[in-house]
Parts: structure tokens; sequence; C-alpha cells
């Protein structure tokens, strides 16, 4: 299921000003600290960690993390589930999303394979 434009927004007001959120992805942390709820966030210029409440992880609370455009989020492992790694830290995903983080990785590392945005004036 997309994430919602209320939820961009609530990610949006943690963001440093004039970050273009591109993609944002809920899940869910396997390995240290523990299990948590997060959305990744990726904007035009870096790839935010943000924590959110555990009973609700459409409420971002906090920037957890941060790492450079140039980190790649993929490839997405398929074992029990979808998961990525990111910073050291293991998230499972749901496996709707697995073409969100290739989408995401393409954008900057193979842009050429990227199909022409069909509504470019929006």
């Amino acid at each position: 299921m997309p994430v919602s434009a209320a939820v961009r927004a609530r990610c949006r007001a943690l963001l440093p000003p004039g970050e273009d959120i591109r993609y944002v992805l809920p899940a869910l942390s396997v390995g240290s600290p523990g299990m948590a709820t997060f959305l990744i966030v990726v904007s035009s210029r870096s790839i935010f960690v943000l924590s959110t409440r555990f009973f609700d992880r459409d409420m971002p609370t906090s920037v957890y993390a941060t790492h450079a455009r140039r980190t790649r989020l993929g490839p997405v492992e398929f074992s029990v589930g979808a998961a990525i790694e990111l910073g050291g830290m293991v998230f499972e995903i749901e496996e709707e999303y697995a073409a969100v983080v290739s989408a995401a990785d393409a954008e900057v590392f193979a842009p050429e394979t990227l199909p022409p945005d069909p509504l470019p004036d929006l």
C-alpha cells in the first residue's frame, strides 16, 4: 500500500529545508537496536531513516540516521520475507516495496534504465 500524502507531510516536517522527497517506505528493524519501526525516506540529496511510534508506524518522531544519496538500498534479499541492509542495520520491508528500492537505486546508479516520466508536468 503506498504511503499516504499525510505521512509524507509528517516526514517532510522532520527533514532539512529544501529536501525533495522521492520515495518513502515503511521498514522494521530486525537486528540492532532491536525490533523497531521506521520510515526510510529517499530525497533528492540524502536517505533518511526516521523513527516512528511503535504502534503507529505512520507517525515519524525523529531522524534516526542520515545517509548519502549515493548509498545503495538494495539488493533486496528474499528469504523469509523481503529485507534490505542500510547503515549496518537490517530492515524488513513489505515485498511490494522491493520495486521502490530498485527504482531509488536506479535513479542514482543506472538512470538510463528508468522509463520516462509519463506526467512530467505534475
